[in-house]
């Protein structure tokens, strides 16, 4: 890799491997203090291949931070009132500081049904309503873990937001418009003038050519293609898409919304997949668990 391809290469990992430092004293200082260790719980429903390595890493990095760590399994036929119940005990439990609920759910359970019985002081996901309504007002709450760790890369990574304009493709509840409302808010990173697009957008290639920042969270790999891209444009591959594939010993690979190979050349930053986004998400989640544990958002 020459020198040219290293700078233009945002390197969530790296990244994440610092913050994961930086956490750690924190929560050394509070155990120093005699104070009380973040406790993060995790419920997982079934089987599911990346929901499976997705709490494997989350509970990994716990331990690596030195919070207290539950993982909690079901099979994918527990019924929604059985969940529903879990959720209420980790509500009522005070030791436990944040916890999640693994998506996606089986679709015999109503995953906003689910959302919405969490605590929102518990939410260290991000996802009730009053975190969303409180991010979206510019309120101190928990922010969407994957939003949050793009904000993170940007700021590492001094890249200029301010004025620029920013493309979002997808409008999910979990990327898209997390990440639209952080983009125009006022402050840094953020600033922007965005647009989101989506399945129905019209004239979509001449959207994305007139952006500063593409932002890309469609689920659909290797969509964003060369053409679409401006020089000298950043680019943010949210996509984890799990590929078969002969060459890797799990038997897929993770492939990114962005055609890399053709697209990097133009850029000014991108980030890879693997390594780009996905450390992040994983550790703005530990980052939530420690505010959640200091009581710092909602006291």
């Amino acid at each position: 890799m020459n020198e040219r391809e290293q700078h233009r290469l945002i390197d969530g990992k790296a990244v994440a491997a610092q913050i994961k430092v930086e956490l750690a004293a924190e929560v050394a200082a509070i155990r120093a203090a005699g104070g009380k260790i973040p406790h993060l719980a995790a419920i997982l429903v079934g089987h599911d291949g990346g929901s499976e390595t997705y709490v494997a890493s989350k509970v990994k990095s716990c331990a690596e931070i030195g919070f207290k760590s539950t993982l909690v399994r079901y099979e994918a036929d527990v019924t929604e009132e059985e969940l529903l119940r879990k959720v209420d005990e980790l509500n009522r439990d005070a030791d436990v500081d944040g916890f999640i609920v693994q998506l996606p759910l089986p679709a015999h359970i109503s995953e906003q049904k689910i959302i919405e019985s969490i605590d929102y002081r518990k939410d260290v996901d991000g996802f009730h309503p009053v975190n969303a309504g409180r991010m979206l007002l510019g309120l101190p709450c928990f922010k969407s873990a994957t939003p949050a760790g793009i904000l993170e890369l940007l700021k590492r990574y001094r890249i200029e937001t301010g004025g620029k304009h920013c493309v979002v493709l997808g409008r999910s509840n979990i990327v898209g418009k997390p990440m639209a409302t952080l983009m125009m808010q006022k402050g840094y990173p953020g600033d922007c003038t965005v647009t989101v697009c989506h399945s129905r957008s019209e004239n979509l290639k001449e959207m994305c050519l007139s952006a500063d920042i593409l932002i890309v969270a469609l689920g659909v790999p290797e969509f964003l293609k060369a053409d679409m891209v401006k020089d000298g444009a950043v680019v943010i591959d949210v996509g984890t898409t799990r590929l078969p594939s002969s060459v890797t010993k799990s038997g897929y690979k993770l492939t990114g919304d962005v055609c890399f190979n053709e697209v990097a050349p133009k850029c000014s930053y991108i980030t890879p997949v693997p390594g780009g986004v996905g450390p992040m998400t994983i550790i703005s989640l530990m980052r939530n668990t420690l505010l959640a544990g200091k009581k710092e958002i909602f006291g």
